[in-house]
């Protein structure tokens, strides 16, 4: 359970905890197109330094895909079939947790901090439209990606950085994500934090409000 007390703002994480991920479906998806090493990295997902420069905004999604026809030695690989392998691992947002985010916006201020990309983030904000009819972004007070700040977590500076964006407290705001890692990173930062760790509705973790 969370302590409510004192609490202001909630940030939360997107894959993981809001969002359903399969990073396999991924890799199999660029298999299909030619990969023939593996290219998972324990957690991390992937071990080319490509996937992390596009997910600080160091390179466009047009240098991100030359770089992938490369790893696959598959030159005549669309830009088309590279964005949907690359995509492949976005499931759902389930309706339970779209629900707990309006009701939470009834008395708090909802953030959204995700490690992501231009090309995931615009799929699923197309995606998440169609679904439910309104905006992703509507969702939040502010959403900060990582290739839009140039920083991203567990770095103490990616923290730092939605500190200064959004002008929050964070003694008064709680950090909810799915690795241990990137709790310890907002700790470093001031943040109160939730270790969303074991499978469970998001809107239990919320005593007194669901």
């Amino acid at each position: 359970m969370i302590d409510l007390n004192n609490l202001k703002n909630i940030v939360f994480d997107l894959g993981g905890v809001l969002l359903n991920l399969d990073f396999d479906a991924s890799i199999k998806a660029f298999q299909k197109l030619g990969l023939d090493n593996a290219i998972s990295d324990k957690g991390l997902a992937y071990s080319d330094n490509v996937f992390y420069e596009l997910e600080t905004g160091k390179i466009s999604p047009g240098k991100f895909r030359d770089r992938i026809r490369i790893i696959l030695n598959n030159v005549t690989a669309s830009d088309m079939e590279i964005d949907d392998a690359w995509c492949s691992m976005i499931l759902d947002i389930p309706e339970e947790k779209v629900k707990v985010l309006q009701h939470l916006n009834n008395d708090f201020n909802i953030y959204l901090f995700s490690n992501t990309n231009q090309i995931h983030i615009s799929r699923l904000h197309k995606w998440f439209e169609l679904t439910y009819g309104f905006g992703f972004p509507s969702l939040f007070t502010k959403d900060i990606y990582s290739h839009e700040i140039h920083k991203r977590k567990p770095d103490r500076e990616s923290f730092e950085k939605v500190i200064e964006i959004t002008g929050i407290n964070p003694l008064e705001s709680l950090f909810i994500d799915d690795l241990e890692k990137n709790i310890k990173g907002a700790e470093e930062a001031g943040f109160r934090t939730f270790w969303f760790n074991n499978p469970q509705k998001l809107g239990d973790l919320f005593p007194g409000k669901f």
